[in-house]
């Protein structure tokens, strides 16, 4: 019983992260444009433009290659072994998937992770990402140049 609990929990766990990497990857994009409107510095940082990149593009590469995500692997294994079925159960699991899955064919999410990742590589042309000197801060205006 003890055992059961904790793999659920566990996977709520898991169900979370990946809802907070989901949050990542699309609110990165609607905080880099608009922070770039709204002149917010670390919205270009490097470190910051890099890892958002790289998120969507392995949601796009899974998706070309028919791959499942592995934080949904490990989610639904870590179900199976608390003995409920996948996706079933506990409120924080009950909630987060009805916002994060959908019944739809997979070509459908491959041509969206697709079109979503296009548009971070049009944020990153538009709004280049900058290094910036830990001892020297800078404006978005000195980085960016006129507007």
């Amino acid at each position: 019983m003890h055992d059961t609990l904790l793999y659920q929990r566990l996977a709520d766990a898991v169900l979370l992260v990946h809802f907070g990497v989901v949050v990542f990857i699309v609110g990165g994009l609607v905080a880099i444009v608009l922070g770039n409107h709204l002149r917010w510095a670390w919205v270009n940082r490097l470190w910051l433009r890099v890892t958002h990149l790289v998120a969507i593009g392995v949601v796009a590469a899974e998706a070309w290659l028919g791959q499942a995500c592995p934080l949904t692997r490990l989610e639904s294994s870590l179900r199976a072994k608390a003995g409920v079925a996948p996706y079933l159960d506990t409120f924080i699991a009950h909630w987060t998937h009805r916002l994060l899955f959908y019944d739809a064919p997979l070509w459908l999410f491959t041509l969206l992770y697709t079109a979503f990742g296009l548009l971070v590589l049009i944020a990153w042309w538009k709004f280049p990402p900058v290094r910036l000197q830990p001892s020297v801060p800078m404006r978005l205006d000195q980085m960016n140049g006129p507007r």
